[in-house]
């Protein structure tokens, strides 16, 4: 162990959200060759935005696609991108179902199904929206009437409530369900904030005549070199004598403002972590129940395939339960290549085995009974457990997060970023938020 350093920012985790704070208090004067030093336990930046390239497929660990709601942002990024080609798509996508395609959201495409589900769905819908002095003391009849009118407790009760039981049982249930591995009724009904495609009886009614099924990421930008090419750009601002990489937070005293690395202690004035939120209360020894932070892994694999497979679209959501992946994404329509390229996602609890080799066989023979491979020859392939992947926010864990962070802050420790702050948001939402960061502590 070497002698104690002292450094003003302690910065845990090379990922978008620390390295943006970084690069942004570069931005407010702060000298990072001097004052900055950003640990990281992996031998190279990036966190989950990591690219692979092989056999001519560019992948990421997963689909990290860009939906720019800050124009300045974008420019910032673009400036430190030179030479870096960047693709702006429209997105398209649908629901696999019963052997035909849905447009997405399922909940604004009912009309695309066969007749009697259509009435079914819209039957149970009417009924779990319309108000009451539009019922005129009628009891609702039919499935789901009761249980649709409930209330919103928890996220299973607010589909129910605000969809009826057909659409959710169809689709809104059993996919989250398969992307979450859980109860649903776990769940905070606000779990998925401003990313759920929410739509009320008039939006669904309209469509059925002009389609719009714009949402939060109705279009978005890749770069054709993939994602990680985003966290160069942010990288450029860092210097490299400030990266500590294969350097892992083993402790922090938050009394001494003292962090324990796998290498050394150093001595800070302000910490700012990235790394999932339960693991620093672990870290820094806070009181709390385990019990209220749980999460799900997901197993991706990165699919390269000899020839084309369907085209024009970019991503299929999968509600059945025969059917072990969620979603699948087509990296060459992105790119416009004349070889399929497929991420396939597959949901599982937080604990317990993995079998990637079954897994592997149960996506490849899915794939098949789904007709998007045929003759296809798989020609390169790679795969990776994200884990923690979707964090399940409830109201116990936002109540706690927000408690705890704010007795950390009081110390000098800042946990930002999806993880950091136990919930659902975007990429730009954390670079958001870590500009932001940086700005307050400058």
């Amino acid at each position: 162990m070497t002698s104690l350093e002292k450094v003003e920012r302690l910065v845990v985790g090379a990922g978008i959200s620390g390295l943006a704070f970084a690069a942004f208090s570069k931005s407010h004067g702060a000298d990072l060759a001097k004052g900055t030093v950003v640990l990281e336990a992996d031998k190279e930046i990036g966190g989950y935005c990591k690219t692979v390239k092989k056999e001519g497929f560019v992948w990421d660990y997963s689909g990290h696609f860009f939906h720019f709601k800050h124009p300045d942002i974008e420019a910032w990024l673009r400036e430190r991108m030179p030479g870096q080609r960047i693709r702006t798509v429209e997105k398209k996508s649908n629901i696999a179902y019963k052997g035909s395609r849905v447009d997405f959201p399922f909940q604004k495409n009912i009309h695309q199904l066969p007749q009697e589900e259509f009435i079914d769905c819209l039957h149970d819908l009417f009924f779990a929206r319309a108000p009451e002095e539009l019922l005129k003391g009628r009891k609702p009849v039919g499935a789901g009437a009761e249980v649709a009118r409930g209330g919103e407790s928890n996220f299973k009760e607010m589909l129910y409530s605000r969809f009826g039981r057909s659409i959710a049982e169809k689709f809104l249930i059993p996919y989250n369900e398969k992307l979450y591995a859980c109860d649903l009724a776990l769940l905070d009904k606000n779990a998925m904030g401003r990313f759920f495609p929410h739509a009320d009886l008039v939006d669904i009614v309209a469509n059925m005549k002009a389609a719009d099924n714009a949402s939060y990421n109705a279009s978005f930008t890749y770069p054709e070199g993939g994602a990680f090419e985003y966290v160069k750009a942010i990288a450029s601002e860092v210097p490299t004598t400030s990266l500590a990489l294969e350097e892992a937070l083993v402790s922090i005293d938050l009394d001494r403002k003292i962090a324990k690395t796998s290498r050394r202690e150093i001595q800070y004035e302000k910490l700012v972590s990235s790394m999932p939120f339960n693991r620093l209360l672990e870290a820094t020894k806070t009181p709390h129940d385990p019990a209220i932070f749980t999460w799900n892994r997901v197993l991706v694999f990165n699919l390269g395939f000899n020839k084309k497979g369907p085209k024009d679209i970019h991503w299929v959501y999968f509600p059945a339960r025969e059917r072990s992946f969620y979603r699948i994404g087509f990296y060459d329509n992105i790119f416009e290549t004349d070889r399929m390229s497929l991420y396939v996602e597959v949901g599982f609890p937080r604990t317990g085995p993995i079998d990637v080799a079954k897994e592997r066989e149960k996506v490849l023979a899915g794939l098949r009974e789904e007709g998007i491979i045929t003759d296809h020859e798989l020609v390169a392939e790679h795969s990776v457990v994200m884990d923690p992947a979707y964090v399940h926010i409830t109201e116990d864990s936002v109540k706690k997060t927000d408690e705890l962070k704010a007795e950390l802050e009081k110390k000098g420790v800042y946990s930002i970023g999806r993880y950091g702050g136990w919930t659902y948001c975007s990429i730009e939402d954390n670079i958001v938020e870590a500009r932001a960061l940086a700005k307050k502590l400058a």
